[in-house]
């Protein structure tokens, strides 16, 4: 493999015959990807690390104009490789999930428990308030907040559904969720003081002891 400084890459990448670069550089993001995801994939890594790579240099190839040369080039070739993938990883997470495996029915939802605020915890007092807590702030959010804002605080905040894949679902734009969910926070924020509470309050009582 030809050791190539940032500029030769750049050259070579944005030449008229970059074949030989493109494969070079497709073996240093497949040693990286495999490195990276070694841990974190089960079933066929070289698969994926294939497919990781090749939406990789696409974007890598659509972005050169962008390197500002602040790094080795292979390193923030690397950086753009790893970004795909986790991107790619979450996305195949959330693929036969609905929006309504995350959000309870109606007939279900005053015994829904999040398990982001479960707490396992022995103490009998302390599980007490928690489902007291919990129940109130999945009350606020049943009745205060609108539909939407219901389904993307649910999807989002307690299902731990990625954004993207949020707006994709409700046929909208980042953008337009931040708006959502701060309209939601606000009003949530609105009812927990009418109710003589404050989120610090609630956390606390989840907090570890």
């Amino acid at each position: 493999m030809h050791v190539r400084n940032n500029t030769e890459w750049i050259a070579a990448l944005s030449g008229p015959n970059p074949g030989n670069a493109i494969e070079d550089l497709r073996d240093i993001l497949k040693r990286g990807l495999r490195y990276s995801l070694a841990s974190r994939v089960q079933g066929d890594l070289d698969m994926l690390v294939d497919d990781f790579v090749q939406d990789s240099l696409v974007r890598i190839l659509d972005n050169l104009d962008s390197f500002r040369g602040e790094s080795q080039f292979t390193t923030w070739a690397q950086k753009i490789a790893v970004r795909v993938a986790f991107s790619e990883m979450r996305r195949h997470r959330w693929k036969d999930i609905s929006l309504q495996d995350l959000i309870p029915g109606d007939e279900d939802f005053n015994d829904f428990t999040p398990t982001v605020l479960s707490d396992p915890g022995p103490n009998p007092e302390l599980q007490a308030t928690q489902k007291s807590m919990i129940e109130l702030v999945m009350r606020l959010i049943n009745n205060e907040l609108t539909e939407r804002q219901r389904d993307v605080m649910l999807a989002v905040i307690i299902g731990g559904m990625p954004l993207e894949e949020v707006a994709k679902r409700m046929d909208t734009n980042r953008n337009a969720l931040y708006k959502l969910i701060h309209d939601a926070r606000k009003r949530l924020l609105t009812r927990l003081a009418d109710e003589g509470l404050t989120p610090e309050q609630i956390l606390s009582v989840f907090e570890s002891v």
